[in-house]
């Protein structure tokens, strides 16, 4: 098992790696201390659950973490701890934030029980008693910040313990938590908020975001196409450096996307996504969409290029129909395969000025789309 022992000789934890044996667990007995607190109770199809609030200095005490493949017990669900997921959360603790989220312990200890009568959860404080099915680098990173600031272990938090989980319940609600439940945007902040959620790097954000999205919905036309960092080899084709660089100052609160009154998460996400279905469809008619060497938005100058055209021609077009719709695109750039730009077209020409062609070849699309002088109205 793999945890952050604390010495309980001392009047703060010191935290420390260690891989300690399974004997080990009943050591480390707070004398004559019992843990007890008013719980919720709550069954969950075949699950009981203890919700209740707990100091972080005996929460960080009591669990440990059970690694999939290298434990042999039941519930071993989790992945080996990061220590820079570890470093990143204790900064987050001592800046002043804590969780609201509660952390999912499943209590293992056989030797002792868990008492729990007239809405009150009693045990011992027994270090390693309970496995964390979920949290365990929020209680790592807690147990760092209580190294550095010692009042850290006295703030609150929330916990929901079960007991005797076998490991088919416990990878059941490790997976409902971290495939079903998806984390909030970050930048959703300035769309419940508005101005009061005061973030410099709200743009940043909502790039990042969007990008997010368009990588991982099956429907997206940039699907598994954007390449974030830490990916594989060989995975994605647009930089996501690239896709934040474009999209960033169109997000700004003075930018395109706030100006044609696109300011939620959804609107701007969708615009982008219906636009890129409609290169698609186009380009996967003319069979180069998926060919890398010569779909033009693969390359940093073709997807700058296409942005160009969004933001400086298109979407004050669609804003003046009142139509963000992937249909109206489609009329508006009135672009077939025979009319699709490949890189092919671009070869020999410095980034700028391949990025400036690409635009220029849409423009003659917005042209061809508008409508004939006899059909203007004075």
């Amino acid at each position: 098992m793999t945890r952050w022992l604390a010495n309980v000789n001392r009047t703060h934890y010191t935290v420390e790696r260690t891989h300690s044996p399974t004997t080990l667990r009943k050591a480390f007995l707070l004398p004559d201390k019992k843990f007890k607190a008013k719980c919720i109770t709550v069954k969950l199809d075949d699950i009981v659950a203890y919700t209740f609030s707990m100091p972080v200095k005996d929460l960080v005490h009591l669990y440990y973490v059970a690694v999939r493949g290298q434990d042999d017990e039941d519930g071993a669900v989790q992945r080996p701890l990061s220590r820079r997921r570890i470093e990143s959360v204790r900064d987050y603790i001592l800046d002043g934030n804590t969780f609201f989220n509660s952390f999912i312990l499943n209590w293992t200890e056989k030797s002792k029980a868990i008492s729990h009568k007239d809405g009150t959860i009693a045990f011992p404080l027994i270090s390693e008693a309970a496995q964390a099915i979920d949290g365990q680098h929020r209680l790592a990173g807690l147990e760092a910040a209580m190294e550095v600031d010692d009042s850290v272990g006295e703030r609150d938090l929330i916990v929901t313990m079960c007991i005797g989980l076998s490991t088919s319940q416990a990878a059941t609600i490790f997976l409902n938590i971290n495939t079903e439940q998806r984390p909030v945007p970050k930048s959703l902040l300035f769309d419940l908020f508005g101005e009061t959620a005061s973030d410099p790097n709200h743009a940043i954000n909502r790039a990042k975001d969007i990008a997010a999205y368009l990588n991982e919905d099956e429907n997206s036309p940039l699907y598994r196409l954007i390449k974030f960092p830490g990916a594989t080899r060989g995975s994605g084709k647009i930089e996501l450096s690239t896709f934040v660089t474009a999209f960033k100052p169109s997000l700004e609160s003075d930018g395109e996307f706030n100006q044609r009154k696109l300011k939620t998460l959804e609107h701007q996400q969708t615009v982008i996504k219906n636009y890129f279905d409609v290169l698609k469809t186009a380009y996967t008619e003319a069979e180069i969409w998926t060919k890398s060497s010569q779909n033009p938005f693969f390359k940093a100058a073709g997807f700058n290029g296409a942005v160009d055209f969004l933001l400086g021609k298109l979407i004050f077009k669609c804003a003046e129909e009142g139509d963000f719709s992937k249909k109206f695109m489609t009329k508006a750039l009135d672009m077939d395969a025979s009319d699709a730009l490949a890189w092919d077209d671009l070869k020999g020409m410095d980034g700028k000025t391949a990025r400036k062609r690409v635009t220029e070849h849409f423009e003659r699309g917005l042209l061809r789309s508008a409508k004939a002088g006899d059909e203007f109205k004075f």
